[in-house]
């Protein structure tokens, strides 16, 4: 038997104006994002917002449907956007928050299990990590890639 130890750089920031301008800017545009969410059965509105290389913001938010789980998550609408509109443009960071009952929550917001997974193929089909940004109200978590997020993942070796 091996045991192997799995580890992770996340930055904290406690307050908005730690973080560089353009992370300020695109969690903003998150924060817009969020404000358009169709959440009428939870009221879990959350906002994505990617920046490519090429400067362009890219948002999204989450889309509920009564027939579950036929709805979307923010980061999942973003990032397909991106990949059918700019397939060749990489994408360089995604802010993620959220809000419930009008409020920004306390704490960042955790992309699911399926955006995870999403999100580790973005990187592979576009063969360069990016950088993730979890918006709370008060807090705000940065990681260097996706995988931090969710280390032992599922990818495109086990499918040769």
């Amino acid at each position: 038997m091996k045991r192997k130890e799995i580890r992770c750089i996340v930055l904290e920031y406690d307050r908005l104006e730690e973080l560089p301008e353009e992370d300020r800017r695109l969690l903003e545009q998150a924060r817009q994002a969020s404000a358009m969410a169709y959440a009428p059965y939870s009221g879990f509105k959350v906002g994505a917002a990617l920046l490519l290389e090429n400067g362009t913001v890219i948002t999204g938010n989450n889309q509920e449907n009564a027939a579950f789980p036929s709805g979307l998550c923010a980061e999942r609408v973003a990032l397909f956007h991106a990949a059918a509109q700019y397939p060749d443009i990489p994408i360089r960071t995604l802010a993620i928050v959220a809000t419930r009952k009008g409020e920004y929550t306390s704490e960042p917001v955790s992309p699911c299990g399926s955006c995870r997974q999403v999100m580790i193929e973005s990187e592979s089909r576009q063969n360069k990590p990016f950088r993730i940004i979890l918006g709370g109200k008060d807090r705000f978590l940065v990681v260097d890639k996706a995988s931090d997020l969710l280390p032992i993942h599922f990818d495109h070796r086990f499918l040769k």
